[in-house]
């Protein structure tokens, strides 16, 4: 589950953030050819387009074939459906990224799930009613560690020269809000836990966690239109989806585009660039066994103390029980501009979704639930 940041806040903060106000009625809507044999998944995303930014895609399929479809626009003021082989912020869809590299270090031994954070990054979570004695990696994985809820858009101001924002700094404004817990005891989504496992990864493996995910996951998997930027680096590689920021009113849409940030604001909880294609392709490879071992990814499946969060969140993943049957496992994202989801089931189906906003009011996550199942049951 993607943290829903502040939505006062974050209103306030992406309307600072954002270039000159554009206006754009109601867009027409496009669709290849595919259309005609996904009905229902393109009237669910027609729906969710609607509620959402100026563009969707889906790209689904199943274990031998994928398509795509698109809603609206990749561009305001054109015709540029959302294409699958298009760049976007896949925000809090790192955290699968970051929770597998985590899970291939105990592979290696270097951790142990159910070992204290404290062993591992001497005070680094101690004061103000956190115990690093009492967290475990596993807690932080689950986010049951207790860690309060903490929005990175409230960050004080970037900690580099660069103006880019170091993961101690980050930890250390995350940890100023009061435990919400005791650690084990309730399932609570704050992006610090993924912020401490950043610097975990960073210890362990004596690289900066960009370099690390990259190397251990992205390069393996051949990932080659999925990019962990390094701090500083503000770039979109192309071609992309143009992320918004906007509202509606009445029949009009208005979306101003979302300045470029400095990703390190997110870091290893929500940093990372990527396409449908090759999101589709790391679950894939993820749920298929191909990242972390078969026990490491049993890990990940157990869903204990977090039931009823769209089914159940593992470490780093989310489980999603399908209306057809079964279930699919993945995770979402929201950052500004953008608003993502990714689930794949172990017969092969996948489904990934993009908009090219993120409102911080009336969030459509409803409508978004609808084209994710809607795409993973049809042909069941």
């Amino acid at each position: 589950m993607a943290r829903k940041l502040g939505r006062a806040r974050l209103a306030a903060t992406l309307g600072a953030a954002c270039a000159l106000l554009l206006v754009l009625p109601p867009a027409a809507q496009a669709a290849p050819a595919a259309s005609d044999a996904h009905a229902d998944t393109l009237a669910a995303l027609k729906a969710f387009q609607s509620a959402a930014g100026p563009g969707a895609g889906v790209y689904a399929g199943d274990a031998t074939n994928s398509w795509s479809l698109s809603a609206g626009t990749g561009t305001i003021n054109t015709n540029a459906p959302i294409q699958p082989n298009e760049h976007y912020r896949i925000g809090s869809q790192t955290k699968t990224f970051t929770a597998a590299t985590v899970l291939q270090l105990v592979d290696e031994g270097k951790v142990s799930l159910d070992a204290s954070i404290e062993k591992y990054l001497p005070g680094v979570v101690d004061g103000n009613g956190y115990d690093g004695n009492a967290i475990t990696v596993r807690h932080l994985l689950h986010q049951t560690s207790g860690i309060a809820v903490y929005e990175p858009l409230s960050a004080p101001p970037a900690s580099n020269p660069d103006g880019s924002y170091s993961l101690e700094a980050l930890v250390r404004e995350g940890l100023k809000r009061a435990p919400a817990s005791a650690p084990g005891t309730a399932f609570l989504y704050s992006n610090t836990n993924y912020l401490i496992l950043g610097m975990l990864v960073e210890k362990a493996t004596g690289m900066p966690v960009y370099k690390a995910v990259t190397n251990r996951i992205s390069t393996p998997l051949g990932l080659t239109q999925t990019i962990f930027p390094a701090p500083g680096d503000h770039s979109l590689p192309t071609p992309s989806v143009r992320g918004y920021h906007g509202v509606r009113i009445g029949g009009y849409y208005f979306w101003s585009r979302v300045v470029d940030y400095d990703p390190s604001l997110f870091s290893s909880a929500g940093a990372m660039i990527s396409t449908e294609e090759d999101l589709t392709k790391f679950y894939r490879a993820l749920i298929g066994g191909k990242v972390v071992s078969p026990a490491a990814l049993a890990e990940m499946e157990k869903t204990a103390g977090a039931e009823g969060v769209g089914g159940g969140y593992g470490l780093g993943l989310i489980r999603r029980d399908l209306p057809c049957g079964g279930s699919a496992w993945g995770h979402n994202g929201m950052v500004p501009g953008y608003h993502t989801q990714t689930m794949v089931t172990a017969d092969g189906r996948h489904v990934s979704v993009v908009t090219n906003a993120y409102l911080a009011t009336n969030v459509p996550s409803a409508q978004m639930d609808k084209v994710l199942t809607t795409a993973l049951c049809e042909n069941r």
